[in-house]
């Protein structure tokens, strides 16, 4: 299976299906407004407006699990995403990423690339995968990698 094979449900709560990205490289990103990491928002968006137009999308799926860290909904989301770091890419609805109501997306990121000793569950907001053209997983990176780190995975495989 691939990731563009998949549906996700879009922040109005429509179904949003990832074929929408075939052929393009994606970096998906559980995301949180209140973390210590939130400030990546700002290398996620200048990747997406560096990339964009080659054929790069980042793909945010706010989640609530950690620590309480997005405890707002669609809205409120949304409208900070946009007022405070002036995103542009697309962010879904608040997704779980771990445990028996994780969303289908990152059941499947988490097997097609293990984390750390092999475990697939995600630690933490802010973890990365990064998605070929093909739409199959490529890497896993963990929240404290920076989005600027990416940039010459990226390149490779634009």
């Amino acid at each position: 299976m691939k990731v563009t094979d998949l549906t996700v449900r879009a922040a109005d709560g429509s179904d949003a299906p990832l074929s929408d990205y075939a052929g393009q490289v994606l970096l998906i990103v559980n995301t949180a407004s209140k973390c210590g990491f939130t400030p990546q928002y700002n290398g996620l968006e200048e990747l997406h407006r560096r990339f964009g137009n080659r054929g790069f999308e980042v793909l945010a799926f706010p989640c609530n699990q950690f620590g309480a860290q997005e405890p707002g909904d669609a809205a409120e989301i949304a409208n900070f995403c946009s007022l405070t770091y002036d995103v542009s890419f697309p962010v879904f609805a608040k997704v779980d990423v771990n445990g028996d109501n994780a969303a289908p997306i990152f059941q499947h990121l988490k097997k097609a690339q293990k984390g750390v000793l092999g475990t697939e569950a995600i630690k933490w907001n802010f973890t990365k995968f990064l998605v070929n053209r093909d739409g199959e997983v490529v890497e896993r990176y963990a929240p404290t990698t920076k989005p600027e780190d990416l940039v010459e995975d990226i390149e490779a495989l634009l």
